[in-house]
């Protein structure tokens, strides 16, 4: 494995990474800035009411989403299976 072949394998992670987290990352982001909007609107500052929600729709869209990360997962992991037995 030559330095061409790690930076391929790091740059493949990073993507892999980004594909997995990045659903999960945006829907707590949205949720977020509504319940931040919601919050400068009506000038109520429960500490709950940031927490709550945001742990309800990460929750709702990991079972979403979680067959999505599983595949996308498994299919890396066989990807650095064959080039740790060498097939590829």
């Amino acid at each position: 494995m030559n330095g061409a072949d790690v930076i391929d394998l790091a740059q493949e992670s990073i993507w892999v990474l980004i594909k997995v987290a990045g659903p999960i990352m945006m829907i707590a982001l949205i949720v977020g800035l509504f319940i931040s909007l919601f919050q400068a609107l009506t000038q109520i500052q429960e500490m709950t009411l940031t927490f709550v929600p945001k742990i309800i729709a990460i929750f709702l869209s990991l079972f979403f989403f979680l067959p999505f990360m599983g595949e996308t997962l498994g299919t890396f992991m066989q990807h650095i299976a064959e080039r740790i037995i060498g097939l590829v």
